[in-house]
């Protein structure tokens, strides 16, 4: 089974390519960006060191598919998907914070609650709550965007302004599109029978300055989803939630004695672990977006890619 480790492209008129933990993003004459999902799986801000069939695939479809389906009240950067694994879209300047949204006392949030903490990101958290309780309103706690290899930092709205990190201006613009999208998301999950727990948006200013939504949205990678049904009675009975993200990825990997710290091996994963990995993304997939997923053809992946994107940016006047 093929899969995408790492991407070394060039194609016409390359000015730059970035490697993130699971994508690469091409710089084409500095006006579009092509941004390879790779099958590579990151978890505590680490590359796993075998890569996941299909991941790449899914995580592209599912973000351009929730692009399109909420292009009407945020605009995104995504101009077109010429491949299974690829997005092309406006070159923009990012903002250098995450926008983290929460619905749900779960993951990180749920970490620092039981260590006794009340407030994250300068946010308070009430009282009484137990793990996978619902907030009352939905609570943003950006983070800092870190660089490979370095982990991201809580940071609050008033330390992002007093360091000048993102301006009063634009961070009320994202402040509302961050609350309008995770509506929105919260919307079509429930329509699918699952409960989008939180989740984190990326922006950055067009050339023209405009802010549009970047990078992905609404996938495994940076969303937690529960399924609704069962929910209330898991919580009453102070069950776990059953639930489609990477968090399984994350309880495992903490069962192996590995949270990315320092000294700590990453636990060898077998075949069986991969491909039971794989399907949990298909199943993600699928309950999400309402559709059967359908494999694309990874016989010889590296040169599909290279055949679809180059017949786009021939067809496409740069």
């Amino acid at each position: 089974m093929n899969t995408i480790n790492e991407t070394n492209f060039k194609f016409p008129n390359l000015k730059s390519v970035y490697k993130g933990k699971v994508r690469e993003v091409y710089n084409i004459n500095n006006d579009v960006l092509v941004m390879i999902a790779s099958d590579r799986l990151s978890a505590f801000d680490v590359v796993l060191p075998r890569q996941i069939p299909y991941k790449g695939q899914i995580l592209n479809q599912i973000a351009t598919k929730m692009m399109k389906d909420t292009a009407d009240i945020v605009p995104n950067w995504l101009i077109a998907n010429p491949d299974e694994n690829v997005a092309i879209g406006h070159l923009c300047e990012p903002f250098k914070v995450e926008m983290v949204i929460r619905g749900y006392l779960s993951g990180h949030a749920a970490r620092e609650y039981k260590l006794g903490k009340r407030i994250l990101c300068g946010v308070e958290m009430p009282e009484g709550l137990k793990e996978n309780d619902k907030f009352i309103n939905p609570i943003i706690t950006p983070s800092t965007k870190a660089d490979n290899g370095e982990h991201d930092e809580d940071i609050s709205r008033e330390e992002i302004l007093l360091k000048g990190i993102v301006s009063e201006e634009d961070y009320i613009i994202l402040e509302d599109y961050t609350r309008k999208l995770f509506q929105r998301g919260t919307e079509i999950a429930a329509s699918r029978g699952l409960i989008l727990v939180d989740t984190k948006y990326e922006f950055g200013k067009t050339k023209e300055g405009k802010i549009v939504l970047i990078d992905e949205i609404h996938t495994p990678d940076s969303s937690r989803y529960f399924y609704a049904d069962g929910y209330a009675e898991r919580q009453e009975k102070g069950e776990n939630q059953k639930q489609l993200s990477k968090e399984f990825v994350r309880q495992w990997l903490i069962q192996n004695g590995f949270q990315g710290k320092e000294g700590q091996q990453i636990p060898a994963m077998s075949d069986k672990k991969i491909i039971e990995i794989s399907n949990r993304y298909i199943e993600l997939y699928e309950q999400i977006t309402g559709e059967k997923f359908v494999k694309a053809n990874t016989e010889n992946v590296l040169e599909r890619i290279e055949k679809n994107v180059l017949a786009f940016l021939k067809d496409k006047t740069l």
